[in-house]
């Protein structure tokens, strides 16, 4: 009987070690007869930054990577060092999701069309005007893929007030519609539909929530990507206070299922990454 074709995968982040990822992505493998390794590169555990990543996706290169995925803090620094970014990845200004052919590293980003299958799957109305948190790489594609689906207006806040300007021009740029930075969080939510957590915060080494639960009210929406855990603080508070909610676990699985479809030229079996994904939480 033929062996199961061996595949290396990875993850490159920082306090990765509650991701699904590994689980999702070996799943899928198994059904789909590989027998598939999905690695942890973890910057935390291993001692390394985003200087040190030329020498890491040097690493992806010679030692048999199919593909890695990247997540906080690498997704923008990630980009200018790889042989090849996909138009949607470089427009939106981050990478998720790199494939290595003949060790050659090509960059996606699947985080913009998971969020968009994800907002489906729960939404029926269009975003409305939109309190975006966080403008780093998950921000970035979160962003692009709030136009996609219809968005009036986006408010982009920051830690970094010159971070959050950059991705509103950008935004600007390439989509038509209205987005700008805002200091003045408190109003801006007040204006707002809806809500998108795209920061790290409420993820497991990042407690608490991006900004006052107080201001959240009933006939909002609020979406988190954050999915380690699920059920994050924000969550559970706009829960209580009558917001309807998307969790982090639909984009996760989405993205996972995109990234997984680059990786081995085949769809995975979703149904599996989505019990996989379920597993996790409990």
């Amino acid at each position: 009987m033929r062996k199961p074709e061996r595949v290396l995968l990875g993850l490159i982040g920082a306090g990765i070690q509650a991701s699904r990822a590994p689980e999702l992505h070996e799943a899928a493998g198994t059904a789909a007869g590989r027998c598939l390794f999905y690695h942890l590169i973890d910057a935390g555990l291993l001692g390394f930054d985003a200087a040190d990543l030329p020498r890491v996706l040097d690493a992806v290169r010679w030692a048999g990577f199919a593909g890695v995925n990247v997540t906080h803090p690498f997704k923008e620094a990630v980009l200018p060092l790889l042989d090849e970014v996909d138009p949607t990845a470089a427009r939106i200004g981050a990478v998720n999701t790199v494939t290595c052919r003949d060790r050659r590293l090509r960059g996606h980003n699947t985080d913009m069309a998971g969020f968009v299958v994800a907002w489906r799957e729960i939404f029926e109305r269009p975003p409305g005007t939109v309190v975006l948190l966080g403008a780093g790489g998950a921000g970035r594609a979160i962003g692009h893929a709030l136009v996609e689906l219809g968005a009036r207006r986006l408010i982009v806040h920051d830690i970094s007030p010159d971070r959050a300007e950059a991705v509103a021009k950008a935004l600007c740029a390439h989509l038509p519609a209205e987005a700008c930075a805002s200091d003045a969080l408190a109003a801006a939510v007040a204006s707002a539909d809806g809500i998108v957590n795209a920061s790290p915060v409420g993820m497991h080494g990042h407690p608490g929530t991006p900004l006052p639960t107080g201001w959240l009210r009933a006939g909002m929406w609020l979406a988190d990507a954050v999915y380690t855990p699920i059920e994050t603080p924000l969550v559970v508070a706009a829960r209580q206070a009558g917001l309807a909610v998307m969790t982090g676990d639909g984009l996760c699985v989405h993205q996972a299922a995109a990234a997984f479809r680059l990786f081995l030229d085949q769809a995975p079996d979703l149904g599996l990454m989505r019990s996989a994904m379920a597993a996790g939480a409990r």
